[in-house]
């Protein structure tokens, strides 16, 4: 087993193998999924003094977890509007209030075992490609008005002196927000699970379960966990074991690539150490890493897993056409990852039977919603609150299988088209 080649497995802080499962374990409670929404709900569990059983098909964080674009902020991958439309403006509040949360909640956990291999770095920017000031100075007043949550207004003057790039029109700049190195913030949880007794099982993928008593028994390929309850927390990896929850995402494809070192060159390009994440639906977004030696480049989504090298290839052009001065930067490696989404766009959190939970569908937006999703499954579990309902209108509804993977794709395709037209009509 092993992580493939990216910028996260090339800087790992630490490459240690846990044992795959053999025999019995016994605990309080199974986990499925090693990814962040697993390792959280896990150590949450053990910090209350359960015990827990952490079983990962791969290795910690070998999926979308660990070599995402690292953006840790607010929000789903739902926009805020379409939230409200569907739950009423009093839900959607609670709602974003918890996204605000699991974004400081991942913050206080690099500070509280003191993760420097996470790299956090303060300051994202969210820019549109388009004139949009009045859109978002509206919502920078509502951040502030309803969560006491500031933003910066950047106009398109302020955006081009750090970003050098004629695309750009204004900005949202959110200096809570932060970027960090996801896979060594994921295998530093791990390692505090395992502190704390929690026992972790890598290539030991659950099998086959018996869920029908009040034992529950989950089985690998050379063991089984007997235990009282069970919490699935897979994604886009997300196997046939759960046929329901297989059934309510759709596995959804994005890329990335690492340039090579040139600091001074792409400081021409990027003078800021903000995280960039442009407004469209399959938006770019990228940073500048390894101590402003390379660049991190992300977007790009796809039905069905394409070559992450020819999908370097136009991501790089979406880079020269963003930033000419960078025609000359060479590209290092890429890869891609599989994301999960519900045809909601929202998290899928609760109850599949008695003592089986769900855990899921994070769309692309998982570092603050799987840290917050860990916690209030936590909290349900050992009776502390009941949060998770809030979650409740978004439940394992039907993707769609193939017909909603071309539905999928039709819909991208009219957001590109969309976005195409905005571009045009500031141009």
């Amino acid at each position: 087993m092993s992580y493939i080649d990216t910028f996260y497995r090339r800087t790992i802080d630490d490459n240690y193998t846990y044992p795959a499962l053999s025999g019995v374990a016994e605990c309080e409670t199974c986990v499925i999924g090693a990814g962040l929404a697993g390792v959280t709900t896990a150590l949450q569990l053990l910090k209350a003094g359960q015990t827990v059983v952490l079983l990962e098909a791969e290795r910690i964080g070998w999926g979308a977890s660990g070599r995402n674009g690292g953006f840790v902020s607010p929000g789903y991958a739902n926009g805020g509007d379409a939230i409200e439309r569907a739950v009423g403006p009093d839900h959607a509040r609670k709602l974003h209030a918890l996204s605000i949360e699991g974004m400081k909640f991942v913050r206080d956990i690099i500070d509280e075992l003191e993760i420097a291999s996470a790299a956090p770095t303060h300051g994202i920017m969210r820019v549109v490609r388009y004139e949009n000031s009045k859109s978002l100075l509206a919502h920078a007043g509502y951040l502030q008005r309803e969560f006491d949550y500031s933003v910066k207004y950047m106009n398109r003057d302020q955006v081009q002196e750090v970003l050098h790039s004629k695309r750009y029109f204004q900005a949202l700049r959110d200096p809570h927000a932060f970027h960090m190195h996801p896979l060594n913030y994921l295998r530093s949880l791990a390692r505090e699970i395992q502190r704390l007794g929690g026992r972790i099982f890598e290539g030991s993928p659950a099998l086959s379960c018996d869920l029908s008593r009040s034992e529950k028994i989950v089985r690998t390929n050379r063991g089984e966990v007997r235990t009282r309850r069970v919490i699935v927390a897979s994604g886009g990896y997300t196997t046939g074991l759960f046929p329901k929850i297989k059934r309510s995402f759709l596995p959804i494809a994005t890329y990335v690539m690492l340039t090579e070192e040139a600091p001074d060159l792409i400081r021409q390009a990027v003078a800021t150490t903000d995280a960039i994440g442009d407004n469209r639906r399959a938006g770019d977004y990228y940073r500048i890493v390894d101590g402003g030696k390379r660049l991190l480049w992300g977007g790009r989504i796809t039905t069905r897993a394409a070559s992450p090298r020819a999908l370097a290839l136009e991501l790089r052009r979406e880079m020269v056409s963003t930033y000419p001065q960078l025609a000359d930067l060479k590209i290092e490696t890429s890869w891609s990852g599989l994301m999960s989404y519900a045809r909601h766009f929202m998290p899928q959190i609760g109850q599949l039977y008695p003592d089986v939970w769900f855990c899921t569908a994070f769309g692309g937006h998982g570092l603050n919603t799987t840290a917050i999703a860990g916690k209030v499954v936590a909290e349900a579990i050992l009776g502390q609150s009941d949060r998770y309902q809030l979650f409740k209108p978004f439940g394992l509804v039907w993707a769609g299988g193939l017909g909603g993977l071309s539905a999928a794709q039709i819909t991208y395709w009219k957001l590109q088209a969309q976005d195409w037209w905005r571009e045009r009509s500031s141009a």
